[in-house]
């Protein structure tokens, strides 16, 4: 055994942390990624998506929940649609769509719903007397604050227009955290953030809101986690008409013609929460509008279509909400510390393999790579299927992949380098003595 083994296999595994930043700083410059087709397919794609689309057993119907299709319909339909819902006693109205001219001049050529006052007022009206309507807002940032190039903090809130904000019981962001650069860009959602300080006061999601009037036990436990944001623990979906997920339909769904010929039980409603929201033009309809990828997607690698409407994914939170079933995840230090020690481990074993059996180095190390990424993988999937806990390894892996040839680099260039050094010092110190 050798005097500074310790030593050695800590200094080792400093240099594989080092490299692995920058091979981060490097991949973050994005050199290479027309040559990287494979790369890009996978880069938003977790191993925990596929235990919510190949391995838990169908989860059962959300009878709490009523998500209603709005379609295209104008303002004065919606406005019909509310009262007719309403009739039926719901708890809780939330409605998923924005009554405001998103930024236009407000005047009837680029804000055509203007010009339907009778329409407006109607509105106006069915959101003040159903009396138990959660509205919509949204997190922005002003141009001051976007200058700083700061996330996750916002200084305004976009909100509909008065004459409907005024009658609604209550407002709640409706911001859903994706990668997307753009609107209409591949949006992937598996995490959304319960509450938000913006100037000094706090504000609460859409689907905390919703979950707040129907339960507010059960949801101040849930803010009582206070964590900046929660994995969504997905339940389910709507029909899937195109076979997207593997998942049954877990809410039940109004089409726009429903809603109008009455075609539901009054007890579907009654004392339940019933979220409007855009569902295509009807259902089954295969529009991109307000429609994301999560982890319920068949196909999340590659050419794949989004497989979950907006309206659904804060249906799901709600539901989420209302169960109490979380799923909790390691915090990031403890990522790093697991890391630092699988690391550590390796180094030393690979050492002793390096001086012990110097001509099985290659073969044995990668061998050994290869079983524990495996084992480390099977272990996270079957804890986050069992026990809802996201062990996140991604760290580990890295330095498990890189520790082989890293220590070879590190022993053949690094040492020797510095042996070398200091022999020249030492070299040159005698000749000073002499």
């Amino acid at each position: 055994m050798k005097k500074y083994f310790g030593i050695d296999a800590f200094l080792a595994t400093l240099f594989i942390f080092s490299l692995m930043g920058g091979i981060y700083k490097l991949t973050q410059l994005k050199l290479f990624d027309a040559f990287d087709s494979i790369g890009q397919a996978l880069e938003d794609v977790e191993l925990t998506d596929y235990v919510f689309s190949q391995f838990r057993k169908d989860p059962p119907l959300d009878t709490n929940i009523v998500v209603i299709n709005i379609g295209e319909l104008s303002r004065r339909e919606i406005a019909q649609q509310i009262m007719i819902i309403s009739q039926y006693k719901p708890k809780v109205i939330g409605i998923d769509t924005y009554f405001n001219c998103r930024g236009l001049p407000r005047d009837t050529v680029y804000c055509p719903p203007l010009k339907d006052t009778l329409g407006n007022l109607m509105l106006g009206h069915a959101i003040r007397e159903a009396g138990n309507v959660v509205l919509v807002s949204k997190l922005f940032q002003t141009k001051e604050l976007a200058k700083k190039n700061v996330e996750d903090e916002y200084d305004s809130l976009e909100h509909s227009d008065p004459i409907f904000v005024e009658g609604a019981s209550a407002q709640g962001f409706a911001n859903l955290p994706t990668d997307a650069a753009f609107q209409d860009d591949v949006k992937t959602c598996r995490y959304f953030i319960p509450k938000m300080d913006v100037n000094g006061e706090e504000h609460l999601a859409f689907s905390v809101k919703m979950a707040m009037l129907y339960d507010s036990v059960k949801t101040k436990e849930f803010l009582a986690r206070d964590n900046f944001s929660e994995i969504i623990n997905y339940h389910g979906n709507i029909a899937d008409f195109f076979g997207q997920t593997n998942y049954p339909q877990v809410f039940y769904t109004l089409d726009v013609i429903d809603v109008f010929t009455e075609n539901f039980l009054p007890t579907m409603i009654e004392g339940k929460i019933v979220i409007f929201g855009f569902l295509g033009k009807e259902l089954g309809d295969p529009s991109w509008n307000d429609k994301f990828f999560t982890p319920l997607n068949l196909k999340m690698a590659g050419k794949a279509n989004p497989d979950m409407f907006g309206v659904v994914v804060h249906a799901n939170i709600v539901s989420m909400i209302l169960t109490g079933d979380y799923i909790e995840k390691m915090e990031e230090w403890q990522e790093w510390v697991l890391a630092i020690v699988l690391c550590y481990l390796n180094v030393a074993l690979f050492s002793l393999i390096y001086y012990k059996i110097p001509d099985w180095y290659d073969g044995v190390t990668k061998l050994i790579q290869v079983i524990e990424m495996l084992i480390l993988t099977f272990i996270m999937v079957e804890v986050f299927d069992l026990f809802n806990y996201k062990f996140d390894i991604t760290i580990s892996l890295a330095a498990i992949a890189l520790v082989g040839d890293s220590y070879e680099i590190y022993t053949g260039v690094i040492k020797n380098t510095y042996y070398k050094i200091k022999r020249r010092f030492q070299l040159t110190k005698r000749i000073e003595q002499v």
